[in-house]
């Protein structure tokens, strides 16, 4: 790190100045790309040579300048130099009484920078100076990677909270903000409550020490925890839809790889049908040179038979024969002929049908690409479906449980107010209620572990087929070591091949019975899903049924209350039978406590049933999906199985086709 030493003592030298020794010092050492000028007193052309420094340096990562005295003039130096950088993380201003010029400074670093995801501002006064601080609030509400912020000590009032309240609305990547021991108040603390609905990034908010009532520290908690669990499932459903991504690529290479199966066996029944038109060729060929010796053959014995009926009289007898021998040959040169065209035709029409056959091959093969890829479409809607129900069941008890939280809290304020003896009670039955919700948690706890296994077991259900599917490979190149062995006896099979061609057509139509007999099953499992949620808002009804019911209780036992006062008030002589009643009202309320506690044991129950329905439904869909992979896994290996034999019928018929011509025409050789 002499390198960054020598470079500081030279920008200092070029500004008129020198070096400070501490600084030397500490740039010389560098530990892991952390510099630490922290109690160090930093002059402003230091600052200035840092700020030079730092606009371009890349080994420095984290910068720490608490307790640094630090100038308006020498911080806007340093943070004005820090914009253009790239590496830093870590910014550490603590203790350097920052003031109006400081805020806005800060401000352009945050709207410029673009690598600090941690800023410590403790102990300064960015508060008091409100312009300031709403523009460095509306940076802040612009920036995209700070993480951490840390506010302590800064006199922010309740307008400073406001602006940060406004900043929070619009920023989508601040994780942790620190505002503690300052002036927020009443007013800021519902401003920042009421903003953190909208941000869903926020997940830790401290305000201790600014006077803020409880029940908005408890409204804060809460949206924090919501968003903590939020974050939660976000992470959840991102890695899940990795997951589907990976399997819809695997196909997607799968079936690219078919295809290129597919072309490069049509390319090589182009070349066989090449090779033929090429044989045909030679063969029309060899035939035509036999019909031009023929010709001159004839034409050489006319000649002769002119010569001899000049020269001879009497070979009329001889030239009869031979013109009758001629005729013969000229019948046998015309029904060679017609054979030769008639196997031209032939082999043009099996071309054709070939060609065709491929080409539909090739349609089918493009139609099962676009219904796999709909299926893909399909499977990732319905988990997107399913996250959001789960994702809205979970809101719905997050928001019972909070209600019935509060309103106990307010029965036990009103419970400890008439009596004392009372709160052992409730104390108790809170304890229950706590010892329920952990509970609960542990519930889902297992329930996502139990998902996990799921997803495991489904990986190796997927390596399984794929070593099945390496089998079944291997199992096809022996068949077709068979199959050429067993090309002697095509002749005979071929009969054989036609029947199994029929049964095989017959598999296939219940194969397709099959599959329609699933997807109607599909269909009356998605109304037993409709049904189970009508189920779930009926339970909801009959829930909000039993909050009415409780409050209703509320108001009667206020009512009591103010009956006991009015006859505590009336008459002193008869407090030992007012409290014999207020006895038996208290048992009373206990026993409606006990009711209200079964009451919510039932709804927890029936939840409980609720979700174990729904993962039993999730896993019959699960598991009929699978049946129809394997049932389409099936159809198409038979198909591959079908279109191996009928390319080894065809090669074995070309191949006798090709061997009759030649043993026909070697007689007359």
């Amino acid at each position: 790190m002499e390198e960054v030493g020598s470079s500081y003592s030279r920008l200092c030298k070029e500004s008129g100045a020198e070096p400070q020794e501490t600084v030397l010092q500490r740039l010389h050492e560098l530990p892991r790309g952390r510099l630490d000028l922290a109690t160090q007193s930093l002059t402003t052309d230091t600052c200035r040579a840092l700020g030079k420094l730092l606009q371009k340096e890349a080994f420095v990562t984290e910068l720490v300048l608490s307790d640094c005295m630090l100038s308006e003039e020498g911080a806007t130096l340093l943070l004005q130099g820090l914009c253009a950088n790239t590496v830093l993380q870590l910014l550490d201003l603590k203790g350097n009484n920052l003031q109006a010029t400081g805020a806005e400074a800060l401000g352009r670093l945050l709207r410029q920078n673009k690598s600090i995801q941690s800023l410590t501002l403790e102990w300064n006064n960015l508060g008091t100076w409100e312009d300031a601080f709403a523009t460095f609030c509306g940076a802040l509400a612009a920036n995209g990677t700070l993480r951490q912020l840390d506010l302590r000590n800064n006199q922010i009032n309740h307008k400073g909270a406001e602006e940060l309240a406004l900043a929070l609305e619009s920023n989508t990547g601040l994780r942790q903000l620190d505002l503690r021991w300052n002036n927020i108040g009443l007013l800021g603390g519902r401003a920042l409550a009421s903003c953190l609905p909208s941000n869903r990034t926020l997940w830790r908010l401290e305000l201790a020490g600014n006077s803020v009532p409880s029940d908005v520290l408890r409204a804060v908690e809460q949206a924090m925890d919501h968003n903590q669990d939020w974050e939660a499932t976000f992470r959840e459903n991102q890695a899940r839809t990795r997951v589907l991504s990976k399997e819809v690529r695997h196909l997607q290479e799968e079936k690219s790889k078919q295809f290129q199966d597919l072309m490069e066996t049509i390319d090589k029944q182009r070349e066989e049908m090449a090779r033929s038109t090429r044989t045909s060729a030679a063969r029309v060929g060899q035939l035509q040179e036999a019909l031009n010796e023929r010709q001159s053959i004839i034409n050489a014995l006319k000649a002769k038979l002119q010569m001899a009926e000049a020269a001879l009289a009497l070979s009329e007898q001889k030239a009869q024969d031979l013109g009758e021998r001629l005729a013969t040959a000229e019948q046998e040169h015309q029904s060679l002929v017609q054979r030769q065209a008639q196997e031209h035709r032939l082999e043009q029409q099996e071309a054709a049908e070939r060609e065709s056959k491929l080409l539909r091959d090739l349609s089918a093969a493009n139609e099962k690409n676009l219904l796999l890829r709909n299926q893909a479409d399909e499977l990732e809607r319905k988990v997107k479906s399913q996250q959001d129900q789960l994702f809205l069941t979970r809101q719905e008890l997050t928001n019972t449980s909070a209600e019935l939280k509060i309103r106990t809290i307010q029965a036990e304020e009103r419970l400890e107010l008439e009596k004392k003896r009372s709160r052992q009670s409730l104390e108790d039955s809170e304890h229950l209620r706590f010892k329920e919700v952990e509970h609960m948690t542990r519930h889902l706890e297992e329930t996502e572990r139990a998902m996990l296994e799921r997803v495991q077991r489904l990986e190796a259900v997927r390596l399984s087929l794929e070593e099945e599917l390496s089998r079944v490979k291997a199992m096809a190149l022996t068949e077709r070591g068979q199959a050429e062995e067993e090309l002697i006896k095509a002749k005979n099979q071929v009969r054989l091949e036609e029947q199994r061609l029929g049964h095989l057509e017959e598999k296939l139509r219940l194969l397709t019975k099959a599959r329609d007999e699933a997807q109607s099953s599909c269909l009356q499992q998605r109304e037993m899903v409709a049904e189970a949620q009508a189920r779930t808002s009926q339970l909801g009804l009959q829930v909000e049924g039993l909050r009415r019911r409780l409050e209703e209780l509320q108001q009667e036992l206020s009512n009591k209350d103010q009956e006991k006062v009015a006859e505590v008030t009336r008459v002193r002589v008869e407090l030992q039978e007012q409290n014999g009643r207020l006895q038996a009202e208290l048992t009373a309320q206990e026993t409606l406590k006990e009711k209200v506690a079964a009451l919510e044991r039932q709804l927890k129950v029936i939840a409980s049933d609720h979700r174990e329905a729904l993962l039993d439904r999730e896993s019959e869909n699960a598991s009929l999906r699978e049946k129809l992979r394997l049932k389409e896994a099936e159809m198409a290996r038979i198909r591959d199985e079908e279109a191996q034999r009928a390319s080894f019928l065809q090669n074995a018929v070309l191949a006798y086709v090709q061997g009759s011509p030649l043993r026909a025409l070697s007689p007359q050789k």
